[in-house]
């Protein structure tokens, strides 16, 4: 079946826009707009039929004239994204069932094999419409709004798209989990456990970085991710540990780094200061929380009866480029598999003694558990520093001090 017969066909169900009509042909010739290729159409079957010409009237039956009215979404779209700071935008739109089923029906029927969806058309036209109106870039790739289109309600739905930051947190107060944590009795709805909060901890590094960030950038939400975490007794110094800060429907965007910097770690108090790097983007979360780096950590170690420092330094030795068998802590079973890792210790050396305990420095793989690796964990550790020494040994103290992070510059 050729063109013009096609065509016959499709003037046969009934009255037809020409952008319906030369949608039904979107992909077979370029440089024309459907409404353009719909109109050549009608007209070259008229032609080829021998009749007299009759432009498009009455209402569509596959689209009830949506084109029409693309002024009028334009307008809406334009009201909807008012106060809202942004340079991209994409359209979108919930195609109304009865259309798909209408243009699916024309090209099960007549074997189309070259239609371009209403959707795509109205995506393009109405963001070309928009774009002209409010004098934003059109951007398929990376959006900073996305717009949907809901024609079966007449409503435009805005999604703004975050804004993610990279940088490094320091933590000096023990005590502060890295994330928010719901409270444990009531999951987060309050409760007179938690003091009608919802948290079981009143801060967490999040919170602490998160909040200037709502502020300034007008933000529903901040999300922290961090390559790994440290425990919540344990304070991160040293180089700082690296994270992605996601910014959850941003109102504004041109927020300075430099300034950003200096209001959270004024109003952080010295519990925890950043060192913001760079603007990054949601591609690189996943490869920062999957950072296999190696960790360096600083802790106090407390063991059972005397011992002196050469003994001491002696176990350390042995433990130094050991494979460790780490089945999953007592103390996170109740959120991690079961399971064995296999981890290194890297090196492990004794820097020196405060107050009857040991101070040592550890270089451990991504993954090593270093309270296990003293204690040994009831035996699910092995080899550990308290099998060694043939005594209870433990952590008092923990801090991380070096964990190596993702490009850093712009």
């Amino acid at each position: 079946m050729d063109i013009n017969e096609q065509a016959k066909a499709i003037l046969a169900y009934g009255e037809i826009c020409d952008h319906c009509l030369g949608r039904f042909f979107g992909k077979r010739s370029h440089g024309l707009s459907n409404d353009e290729r719909g109109r050549g159409i009608r007209i070259a079957s008229a032609l080829a039929e021998n009749r007299p010409y009759k432009p498009a009237g009455g209402s569509c039956w596959v689209c009830a004239n949506f084109f029409d009215s693309i002024p009028l979404w334009a307008d809406r779209v334009a009201d909807a994204v008012k106060g809202i700071e942004f340079s991209t935008f994409l359209v979108g739109c919930r195609v109304p069932p009865l259309i798909a089923e209408n243009e699916e029906m024309v090209w099960s029927d007549l074997s189309l094999t070259d239609p371009e969806p209403f959707k795509s058309e109205v995506n393009r036209e109405v963001g070309k419409a928009v774009s002209a109106r409010i004098g934003r870039i059109a951007d398929i790739k990376k959006p900073e709004v996305v717009v949907i289109l809901d024609p079966a309600s007449g409503n435009v739905e805005v999604q703004i798209n975050s804004v993610f930051f990279y940088g490094r947190y320091q933590k000096f107060e023990r005590g502060i989990p890295q994330t928010h944590w719901d409270c444990r009795v009531c999951r987060g709805k309050g409760c007179e456990k938690c003091n009608f909060t919802g948290a079981q901890y009143l801060d967490s590094v999040e919170e602490l970085i998160g909040r200037p960030v709502i502020e300034l950038f007008n933000a529903e939400n901040a999300v922290l991710h961090g390559a790994g975490r440290e425990d919540i007794d344990a304070r991160m110094v040293g180089t700082g540990r690296p994270f992605i800060l996601e910014v959850v429907a941003p109102k504004k965007r041109s927020v300075d780094l430099a300034e950003l910097e200096a209001e959270i770690n004024r109003t952080a108090d010295g519990r925890v200061s950043v060192a913001l790097k760079r603007w990054a983007d949601r591609s690189e979360v996943e490869t920062l929380k999957s950072n296999k780096a190696h960790k360096k950590y600083r802790i106090l170690v407390e063991v059972d009866g005397e011992l002196s420092a050469d003994e001491f330094a002696k176990a350390l030795d042995s433990l130094k480029g050991v494979t460790i068998q780490q089945r999953t802590p007592e103390r996170v079973a109740h959120r991690r598999a079961d399971k064995v890792r296999e981890r290194r210790v890297l090196d492990i050396s004794l820097v020196g003694e405060q107050d009857g305990r040991f101070v040592v420095e550890v270089l451990g793989e991504a993954g090593l558990y270093i309270k296990e690796l003293v204690s040994g964990d009831s035996g699910r550790t092995t080899p550990s520093l308290a099998e060694i020494l043939k005594r209870k040994a433990l952590v008092t103290s923990l801090d991380v001090t070096q964990v190596e992070g993702a490009k850093e510059g712009e």
